[in-house]
């Protein structure tokens, strides 16, 4: 073999030997750089869904008197509507057909946002038209026979007594409210509460005017 062969044959092996090299340090580098950005990704999503998840559960989180407050308001509510729809082809006075008519605007929905929670807490929801002697013991629930009074009534009498009696349920339903302002954990529950505290007291206030009783 000439010397000029055997300089070829070593600049081709060295050659050979360099281009392993590179490739081996390109694929080590493109393995360092997967495991990088796997390693971002890997680590971000778990914590990422944990702090959804959490931020999830606590936006729902309820406990027992959310529940009872639901439970309870539905019922009470449902009788409030019965009460007012008997205005309208019974009472004298125009300012008491209007509050009725509020009453009914206020709650129906309520009643509805209630329901929806209990639903998705996975709880017994209060039947519309059920026997509310059944939550007779409730406060400011009307009882069947102050029920069948009211409906007999025309006129002005009935015009004081559905003022009398929704003075009381509404009394029983701020006291429903208050204490699920105190004891609730469900921010919606608690914040319709509120609602319902200022907005019954005020109607309070403008039924005891009416009656002459403020």
């Amino acid at each position: 073999m000439t010397i000029r062969n055997v300089r070829t044959l070593t600049r081709r092996a060295a050659l050979a030997t360099v281009a392993i090299t590179g490739a081996l340090v390109l694929a080590a580098c493109g393995g360092d750089n997967d495991n990088a950005g796997g390693g971002h990704t890997g680590h971000g999503s778990p914590a990422s869904g944990s702090a959804s998840a959490t931020a999830s559960a606590s936006a729902t989180a309820h406990n027992a008197q959310d529940v009872s407050f639901a439970q309870g308001m539905i019922p009470h509510h449902q009788q409030a509507l019965e009460m007012a729809k008997l205005a309208d082809g019974r009472a004298s006075s125009a300012q008491v057909k209007d509050l009725a008519s509020r009453i009914e605007k206020a709650q129906d929905p309520e009643i509805r946002t209630m329901t929806g929670w209990l639903t998705s807490w996975g709880e017994q929801v209060p039947m519309a038209g059920m026997d509310h002697s059944a939550h007779s013991g409730m406060s400011g629930m009307m009882s069947e026979s102050d029920m069948t009074a009211l409906k007999k009534a025309t006129g002005k009498d009935f015009d004081t007594e559905f003022l009398s009696m929704m003075v009381d349920h509404h009394e029983g339903a701020v006291e429903m409210a208050t204490a699920e302002k105190e004891k609730g954990q469900y921010g919606p529950a608690k914040t319709m509460a509120d609602a319902i505290v200022t907005a019954q007291n005020a109607e309070i206030k403008e039924m005891k005017k009416l009656l002459g009783t403020d």
